[in-house]
């Protein structure tokens, strides 16, 4: 019998980081996978601005950016007819560079303190697995099939095969599926997931092409950028992926042979390429009833499946990981009391129900103006015009709701949590703006205290205290309580008349993963009990 605390199935991007999150903490966890090795297949390529904060905090930002696209290629978005003939319509987007500079600029709270970085899943993965096997706590199996588990008041006991049949048990004090859509430990939960299913069915594949990107534009066609949408009538989206060397396609056809001539008809000039791999897959909007039962818990694409329209896939899954990260770590470490647990599921289910609605409102956008499409626009006529016309006004407004996600990716914020104080009331939910608020339940906003001196880069492990502006306010029984509680704690005083001014308190209340739990402009009337709450007891 293997003994581990925390069992992880699934070794995808959700899955290899709560290992590292569990790991630099301290607690000895197993990621157990049935692939043998991490696959060179087309699915995520980006880690929005909010995963690039979280992969800050685990000092592994600045390994990713290295390893994905470099930071001065243009990002910006097209919709074509084909790759070689005048754009219908250009949406510029700041590159890796420029959005970090935007960044560095501004000290008003309402910029991400770090930029998005586009990089391939089959980039990333590997790259989180090194991370992960270089923790002393952390046990990672490839070639390992999760089969079932059996859980008890004290743990779960989990069977699984290596890939010569030879079966492995496992001891955990706690399980966490991260085994995606499909989720064997969903399904034996008995867990349903709802919603809409099976919207669209697409083949996607994977090119790689030595010089297909040097030599954008092609003919009389767009620039350099990131994604190029084909108004074709068959749903055709080229992306650009991290070595700028590999492209994938994604089309409605009918056999795996035609995503060859669809490529080549998008590209619209012959260049050499390669097609590695064709695939099929199934727009998606679904949500789990539940985050998990008893000792067993889902995690990414387990619990929610949206559609990659917003880049809400993958990145709700980091917010879902590093959410039970802390929180099973609190509890395995004995501070941690029961509603620390039981809030995961109230927290990151309405993000992930919330994440749903906006693919949901992004893919509508994108639907809406691929609906403009008619048999003559390519015609040289004025009717052929008219449909070019219409196409492209119509996506100079609906393209935009899928790239333009930051209020989802920074504003989201837990309501309801018993692990938070409750003040009615509280800024609307937005998919597309970001307004920087310490309402509790909000993620602490970005600011700078000097030159490369953010405030995030401050706050600690455990549980931070702002005092702001020069406070004299005693909280020094608030400190006694966290202490008495044995709850990893810290009191920081910034000065800073801007940082006050913008956050509006003058206490400031942190949790581990960045957000706000109280906030107040007086010592709380009840240290214990704010204590007692916030850590879950």
């Amino acid at each position: 019998m293997n003994q581990t605390d925390v069992l992880i199935v699934g070794a995808g991007p959700v899955g290899l980081t709560l290992a590292i999150d569990l790991g630099q903490k301290g607690v000895r966890c197993t990621l157990i996978e049935k692939k043998q090795a991490p696959e060179f297949l087309p699915k995520m390529e980006r880690c929005n601005a909010r995963t690039m904060e979280i992969f800050r905090r685990m000092g592994i930002s600045e390994k990713i950016r290295k390893a994905g696209l470099d930071g001065s290629i243009p990002m910006d978005v097209y919709v074509v007819l084909a790759m070689n003939e005048p754009p219908l319509l250009r949406l510029p987007y700041a590159s890796v560079s420029e959005a970090l500079a935007e960044v560095k600029a501004c000290n008003d709270a309402t910029q991400p303190l770090e930029a998005y970085q586009l990089i391939s899943q089959y980039t990333l993965e590997p790259l989180l697995k090194s991370v992960a096997e270089a923790l002393p706590t952390v046990t990672v199996l490839y070639d390992r099939e999760f089969i079932s588990f059996e859980q008890d008041a004290e743990g779960v006991t989990a069977r699984t095969i290596d890939g010569k049949g030879a079966d492995h048990m496992f001891r955990a004090k706690y399980l966490v599926g991260c085994d995606g859509g499909a989720s064997p430990v969903r399904k034996q939960l008995g867990i349903k997931l709802r919603g809409e299913g099976n919207l669209l069915h697409l083949r996607q594949a994977l090119y790689y092409s030595e010089d297909l990107y040097s030599r954008i534009p092609l003919g009389d066609g767009p620039g350099r950028g990131r994604h190029y949408h084909v108004a074709d009538g068959q749903a055709t989206f080229l992306i650009m992926q991290d070595s700028t060397k590999h492209w994938t396609l994604h089309a409605v056809v009918e056999k795996d042979e035609d995503m060859a001539a669809q490529f080549e008809k998008a590209v619209g000039v012959p260049v050499d390429y390669k097609m590695l791999y064709v695939g099929q897959w199934k727009q998606n909007l679904l949500l789990a009833d539940n985050y998990g039962a008893g000792r067993v818990f889902l995690a990414g694409d387990a619990a929610h499946l949206v559609i990659p329209t917003g880049g809400l896939g993958m990145n709700t899954g980091v917010g879902d990981a590093v959410d039970l990260g802390w929180k099973l770590a609190a509890v395995l470490q004995g501070w941690g009391g029961p509603n620390l647990l039981r809030s995961y599921e109230i927290e990151r289910r309405q993000v992930g129900d919330r994440n749903v609605g906006a693919s949901r409102y992004a893919s509508l956008g994108r639907r809406k103006w691929r609906s403009q499409y008619r048999p003559n626009i390519r015609d040289n006529t004025p009717e052929g015009q008219a449909t070019r016309d219409n196409l492209t006004r119509v996506a100079d407004v609906e393209q935009r709701k899928t790239n333009e996600m930051i209020g989802a990716e920074l504003g989201y914020r837990y309501v309801g949590s018993p692990v938070i104080t409750d003040e009615p009331g509280g800024p609307e939910h937005l998919f597309r703006e970001y307004h920087p608020t310490t309402w509790p339940g909000a993620r602490l906003p970005h600011l700078w205290l000097g030159d490369n001196d953010p405030v995030q880069d401050h706050i600690g492990p455990g549980y931070t205290l702002l005092r702001l502006g020069g406070t004299t306010i005693d909280t020094s029984k608030l400190e006694e309580a966290f202490r008495a509680r044995r709850t990893p704690y810290q009191t920081l005083d910034i000065d800073a008349p801007h940082v006050r001014d913008i956050y509006g308190y003058d206490l400031v209340l942190v949790r581990p993963d960045m957000h706000v739990v109280w906030r107040g402009k007086s010592a709380p009337e009840d240290a214990e009990a704010l204590a007692a709450m916030v850590t879950g007891h």
